[in-house]
């Protein structure tokens, strides 16, 4: 282990900590706008700290390890529609949700189900959405990155501990949120976004100058199935030429096919309607509904748009967010099938006798920048920072969700400094019960899907609930509740049962039903339920929602003219990568 290496490492995560907590001291806690300024940055965050710190909260090794995983696994380039994909969400977001929460002064996304339909509704979805952040995103977060610490670091003792790390970065991303509060995120992500995207095209940069100079002889084994590459065209091919030889075919031959790793082409957006993760049917339809949520619906992402000082302001952070999403694939995804081709040997774990995918990226940082200390300090505190940034963001938002949504709700209590101590105890109760959840995950296959699966309970039914919120003012109020029960259940029932059920027989297209086609047909069931309850019990008097009169909702002309580009991009793309 190299000292300097370890040195840096270690000033630069310290040092923009104590950035963090020092950007965030004029912050009157004890005051009457302590809750806004803890939990909400005090409503004073400029466009470039909101876009920077949506990417950060967003980026971590949730991507680095588990988006690069399934790309160096079967799904190639398909995964980057998580990426893409949201580009357009957060543009719509931008312009169709972000006004009405704003307009309604909210603390918490719940709030709004409170205002349009009942209490039963906002508990409904904000115990929830506390047990998603806690038990699945924050301890995964804390996984992940402890995965790829010990991955990198898997001949230093302690270091190379999966456990230990886990409770190592926990601490570190407990210490400035509890003292700083989402300000304090803020400052830190400015970095850390910044920092991460650098870190990422440097490693990208280093795989592909490894896959130019390494022998053609054993790049050829990596080859997928169907591609013609012979040893001769890899030698004379430069690096990106190599890449789509080895991954697409010599004249793009090497199409999608179901099957294990390699069996079919990897740099193709569409995949087939059979494939269990991401089959075309899911574009059209079940992808968009993960990825609304998350961007308009996710305390943990939206509460920085919430912080903005205007809505203008936000709606320019959020279309800048939109087209830093459009480069996360080049940084995670390729480098994740790069990852295959140049060290398939060290992807395979020799206790189990199969791939572990989820290597991917720390084994690329192992071989590619360790060796470079004075490259390698840097990667390594940005991907650790990151994750750290996430981490702290996460227990913001749940703490947040907590203290506004369940115990200033069934105590009354308004007063701020009160209020901010006990979001201050539901960051430690978090962190430790994430962090004893964490170490856990190691049992799956792959933590990217372990995440995806388990928000299908909850995200279809929370869309259709707040599409009807926003545009229908005289659905029953009792439907909020009713809604997202009806898709826990339908989502656990064609999961477990009718799923299984219509494969069996033969109704299925498929040999399974993918989880993302199962979030489409919950969502339209609570759809059709909510048209339904509209259509032969509407309410009398349509809801009038509540006003913040305190901020400005002026939109933004020129967010909406680059939101339009950043579309246009999205769909250059996809014809490029089709």
């Amino acid at each position: 282990m190299n000292v300097l290496e370890v040195a840096l490492f270690l000033t630069a995560v310290i040092g923009v900590i104590a950035l963090g907590i020092w950007m965030s001291r004029d912050e009157d806690l004890d005051g009457d706008k302590g809750a806004s300024d803890y939990f909400l940055a005090g409503r004073g965050l400029s466009w470039w700290l909101v876009g920077f710190s949506l990417i950060a909260a967003n980026i971590s090794t949730e991507q680095f390890v588990g988006m690069s995983g399934s790309a160096a696994d079967w799904l190639g380039m398909a995964i980057a529609s998580y990426e893409w994909m949201a580009a357009v969400t957060l543009v719509l977001v931008g312009f169709w949700f972000l006004p009405k929460f704003l307009k309604a002064g909210l603390y918490t996304i719940p709030e709004f189900l409170q205002y349009r339909f009942d209490g039963v509704a906002r508990l409904a979805m904000a115990i929830p959405a506390i047990v998603t952040l806690v038990f699945v995103a924050t301890s995964s977060v804390i996984f992940s990155g402890a995965k790829f610490v010990s991955e990198y670091y898997n001949t230093v003792p302690v270091l190379n501990n999966l456990t230990a790390m886990c409770w190592l970065i926990a601490f570190f991303a407990a210490v400035y949120v509890f003292i700083g509060g989402l300000k304090a995120c803020a400052w830190t992500d400015l970095v850390w976004g910044g920092a991460l995207i650098l870190g990422g095209a440097i490693v990208m940069v280093l795989a592909f100058e490894h896959l130019a100079n390494k022998p053609a002889e054993e790049l050829i084994q990596t080859k997928v199935a169907n591609s013609n590459a012979t040893v001769e065209q890899l030698e004379a091919a430069g690096a990106w030429e190599r890449f789509m030889l080895l991954n697409d075919g010599v004249e793009g031959e090497a199409v999608v096919r179901n099957g294990e790793n390699g069996s079919g082409g990897k740099v193709h957006m569409v995949r087939p309607k059979e494939d269990t993760d991401l089959p075309w049917t899911a574009l059209l339809i079940g992808l968009w509904i993960p990825n609304f949520f998350y961007w308009g619906l996710n305390q943990y992402i939206v509460q920085r748009t919430l912080g903005s000082k205007s809505l203008a302001e936000g709606q320019k952070g959020i279309v800048f967010a939109a087209f830093l999403k459009l480069l996360v694939p080049f940084l995670v995804v390729i480098p994740g099938v790069l990852a295959y081709n140049l060290f398939s040997g060290d992807l395979f774990n020799a206790q189990t006798g199969n791939y572990d995918y989820d290597r991917a990226f720390p084994v690329l940082v192992r071989n590619l920048v360790k060796p470079y200390p004075m490259i390698s300090w840097f990667v390594l505190a940005a991907l650790c920072g990151a994750v750290i940034s996430s981490l702290a963001s996460m227990l913001n938002s749940a703490s947040t969700l907590a203290t506004m949504d369940l115990y200033a709700k069934f105590t009354k209590q308004e007063d701020s400094a009160k209020l901010v101590r006990v979001g201050r105890f539901f960051v430690v109760l978090f962190v430790i019960l994430a962090g004893l959840v964490a170490p856990k995950l190691d049992n799956f296959s792959s933590i990217f899907a372990y995440i995806q699966e388990f928000q299908g309970f909850i995200s279809p039914g929370i869309l259709a609930v707040f599409i009807f919120g926003f545009f229908s003012p005289r659905t029953p109020r009792y439907f909020g509740a009713v809604g997202i029960g009806l898709n826990v259940v339908a989502y656990g029932s064609f999961k477990w049962l009718i799923g299984p059920w219509m494969v069996a027989r033969g109704w299925w297209y498929a040999d399974q039903m993918a989880f993302l086609d199962r979030m489409a047909i919950c969502f339209f069931i609570v759809i059709l339920a909510g048209l339904l309850l509209t259509v032969f019990r509407p309410m009398r008097t349509p809801i009038e929602m509540p006003v913040n009169h305190q901020i400005s909702l002026e939109s933004s002309k020129g967010a909406k003219f680059l939101g339009g580009c950043v579309i246009l991009a999205t769909i250059a793309l996809y014809v490029v990568f089709w």
